[in-house]
């Protein structure tokens, strides 16, 4: 199918040109060439339009019911609604992380072009960061949840051939809703929009530009991320309460959970960045909270698809578990070890007079969201070890 094809061609190139835009811009950094730096630059809006024309291809697919596409078949039907043919596109594993890809690399391309005049030592190391969660996640698109496998049939004589059905699964019921048109993309917004301030927190660490400069310039993009993630909480919550059997506004869910903790050190990062703006404090508050944010993003992720923990919201049997689990442990340990090996640049400009001052009241706020924060954590991830250590589940 041509629309196949491209959509999936697409893909690929897209990891070709996320690939050479992390090897461009280290070694235009590096070299200090202006050249490789403007080649990142352009190949990072080349791996958004690619994406762009991969998710426009399933997209009209399914408008289409083109139902020879194993994804369509088994998310989507003739007699479907077409509100909720859009919102299919989000409703299965291969979809949504596709409309993933697709959040991140808008994200990413926008940052680039809206800061590329003003941090000419932070963007060439930025962008680094972007692409490779973007190869990682083009990775999984290609090779483990590929959104445009086809059917296929055996003939007698054992020739494998195309094979179209005459009509979809359709919808999962319990997603035939309105809110699931317009509650995913919100929600991905919200988790996603972390990744460029985690990406100039991670260059302003390297390149050692500490100061209050790349705090001004992502304080913004952490805003509109933490906007739409407490929109999509609030929208899930209410969701979740129409459909009773997800336990009302807010139920012990895992996945209601991962997205309500790094809504928690989001908000104590938009807090603290405050006094280092005014006073030169709390850095390694920041950097630790834009860092850990980012990672409870993915860990967020990591639950829904992995099938580890129990969720009426999760995947079950899912392949990119694994994935997700190295991807995991390689951010936190590499984000652990930049954070240790700068500590000396973290030095605070100043220093907390009084208990009752207003910098205290601050890190008072900063302790009191992450032990949230981490009270939720634990009491979510808790059941998974004590599963593995005692062979008996916990709920």
């Amino acid at each position: 199918m041509l629309l196949a094809d491209i959509g999936n061609y697409a893909l690929i190139a897209a990891l070709v040109f996320a690939c050479a835009a992390t090897l461009a811009s280290l070694s235009g950094a590096r070299l200090k060439d202006t050249r490789l730096l403007l080649i990142g630059e352009r190949s990072v809006y080349a791996v958004f339009l690619l994406v762009t024309v991969s998710i426009a291809s399933l997209w009209t697919m399914l408008l289409s019911d083109e139902f020879a596409i194993r994804y369509i078949y088994g998310h989507s039907s003739e007699a479907l609604p077409l509100a909720y043919k859009v919102g299919s596109l989000w409703s299965g594993q291969e979809g949504s992380l596709l409309l993933w890809t697709f959040v991140l690399c808008a994200f990413s391309a926008v940052a680039v072009f809206t800061q590329r005049h003003r941090h000419n030592r932070l963007l060439p190391v930025a962008i680094p960061v972007m692409m490779v969660t973007a190869v990682f996640f083009l990775f999984l698109n290609n090779f483990r949840t590929n959104p445009f496998e086809q059917w296929t049939g055996i003939t007698a004589a054992g020739a494998e051939v195309p094979f179209t059905p005459d009509d979809g699964r359709g919808l999962n019921p319990l997603l035939q809703h309105w809110a699931m048109v317009i509650h995913p993309p919100i929600l991905y917004i919200g988790y996603i929009g972390f990744v460029v301030p985690f990406a100039f927190c991670i260059a302003a660490l390297v390149t050692r530009q500490l100061g209050s400069s790349w705090v001004v310039t992502v304080r913004r993009w952490t805003l509109t991320a933490w906007m739409f993630l407490a929109a999509g909480i609030l929208l899930g919550g209410k969701w979740a309460y129409m459909e009773l059997g997800w336990g009302g506004y807010w139920a012990w869910d895992p996945v209601e959970n991962a997205s309500l903790i790094p809504w928690l050190t989001g908000t104590a990062f938009l807090h603290s960045v405050i006094v280092q703006e005014k006073r030169g404090m709390l850095k390694v508050w920041n950097v630790t909270l834009i860092c850990l944010t980012f990672i409870l993003s993915i860990l967020g992720t990591f639950l829904t698809r992995s099938g580890v923990v129990s969720s009426v919201h999760s995947f079950a049997q899912s392949n990119v578990g694994d994935a997700f689990g190295v991807y995991l442990v390689l951010t936190v340990v590499g984000c652990t070890a930049l954070i240790l090996s700068r500590l000396p640049d973290l030095r605070s400009e100043g220093r907390i007079d009084s208990f009752v001052s207003r910098e205290a009241g601050f890190l008072f706020n900063n302790l009191l969201f992450l032990v949230l924060a981490l009270a939720v954590l634990f009491g979510t991830v808790f059941p998974i070890f004590s599963e593995l250590i005692t062979g008996r589940v916990s709920t």
